[in-house]
Order: C-alpha cells, then structure tokens, then sequence
C-alpha cells in the first residue's frame, strides 16, 4: 500500500490506504499508545487477504509518519477527539462502510467511534480497550515510563517515532498517571453500540483485567463476542499473530462482513 499525508483539518496525517475491492468494507487498524502504522507489521495485509476487504492504516498525530502534536498536554477526552479525527479522515476519503479494529487506545478510539458514529460502522474488533480507568492499567502506565527512563526503550521507539517519542510518551503517561482522569469512562456510550462486536483480551494483559472486557460486553446493545487467550501480554496480534488473525476472520466471515 502506498502511503501519504492527509491533511485533515489541519491535522497532517500518514496513512495508507488500499480500496482495490470494490463494495467491500474498509477495515481501519487503530494502532495503541505506543503504536504507529509501522509497529502493526503484516497483520492488516494478512487479515485483508483472508477476508477480501480494504484497508486503512493511519498514524494519530504525534506517532509515526504523522506530523507533531502541537502540545503534549491532553484532555481527559482525548480519545473522544480521536474518533472525531477518524470519522473527518473516513469522510475526506470518502469511506462510508468499516470495519474497526483497534488495540489498546485504539480499541477504546473504536468503541467511541461506533457509538458516535454508528451510519459508518459494520462492526468493531476490539483488542486489549479499556472503557474506565483501574489500577491495573495506571500501574501498566507507570512500569512503561520507568522502562522508558531507564532502558533503550527510548532508542527502539525513534526507530518509528523520530524526534516525536519524548513528546508522545510524555502525552501518554502524564495524562494516564494524573489524579484527574481517575474518574475517566465510556460505559455511558456503550449503549450506543449497536454492531457486531468482538473483543479480544489475554488473561496476562499487563495494561487490564477481564472487568474491561464484561463491562463492555453487557453495555453495549448488538451482538457480542468475547475471545480471551492465556498466556499472553497486551498484544496478542503481535505475539500470537495467527490464533488473532484466524479469530477475527471467522468474526467478519460468521457476521457476513465481507
């Protein structure tokens, strides 16, 4: 896939983006907190070629090929913005039908945008979300930046972020950590849901506990499944990459997706 600058209000966004299939849906890959385009590897080509759909890979502002964020300093609503980021870039390409499947922030940015915007979105794979904010996940936050600060983990990130990583991270754990977004949740939107929706969560998850995936399950008004695999951290796609390929194309398959 080709990638490029998108200027989305402003916003200067890398994306990628295949739509060689036609009147198929779009799946869009929402990357986490750490993440970009790149850091996805050949998950969204693999998942493309087994169900025949197009897709879309973006890099938020201030992580990958995107342009800097102008500040670090982030409203408790931050992924709320997200997704109205998403659905300005969807209308600037002109995709009217996705198929969302976000890891971590990114699966948080795609509940929010199913339950904003619910005329675009088919269906939602949720990996590793969160919808309130636990101790487990502050702690998660806290264990990363002290990673940052004392090994190379600042050296591997560049290799993705370039001169933005200080930035993101700082964005990231400052707003995580903070006494004011304690009281952070979504639960109130996952009424809104209304699509099929499958979330995939290991029972090792350093970020947080299966709460994530029940709260989210009995909150939301379509069809859910939940897919919870041991022996994992918090990133399944990438550490068992063909048990999360093989679950999501039955997902889009058995809910006639394609």
């Amino acid at each position: 896939m080709e990638g490029r600058i998108i200027d989305v209000h402003g916003k200067k966004l890398y994306a990628e983006y295949s739509n060689s299939n036609e009147n198929k849906p779009t799946i869009v890959f929402l990357h986490d907190s750490l993440g970009s385009v790149q850091l996805w590897r050949d998950f969204p080509v693999k998942l493309a070629a087994e169900t025949e759909c197009n897709t879309l890979i973006y890099d938020r502002l201030g992580y990958g090929q995107s342009f800097p964020m102008a500040t670090h300093e982030r409203e408790n609503n931050y992924m709320e913005t997200e997704a109205d980021v998403l659905n300005d870039l969807l209308e600037s390409l002109s995709i009217s039908e996705v198929i969302l499947f976000g890891h971590s922030d990114g699966g948080t940015i795609a509940l929010i945008t199913a339950a904003k915007y619910p005329k675009k979105v088919k269906a939602v794979i949720c990996e590793a979300g969160h919808v309130f904010v636990e101790d487990a996940t502050v702690k998660g936050v806290a264990d990363a930046l002290h990673a940052f600060n004392t090994t190379n983990l600042s050296e591997r990130l560049q290799k993705y972020h370039g001169e933005k990583v200080e930035m993101l991270v700082k964005a990231w754990t400052e707003i995580w950590l903070s006494d004011r977004f304690r009281d952070w949740n979504i639960e109130y939107l996952l009424k809104d849901i209304q699509v099929p929706l499958l979330f995939i969560q290991s029972e090792n998850d350093e970020y947080g506990t299966l709460k994530q995936v029940e709260k989210t399950i009995s909150g939301i008004n379509g069809p859910s499944e939940k897919f919870i695999i041991p022996d994992v951290g918090h990133t399944p796609h990438k550490e068992v990459p063909e048990i999360v390929l093989k679950k999501s194309v039955e997902f889009i398959r058995i809910n006639k997706l394609q």
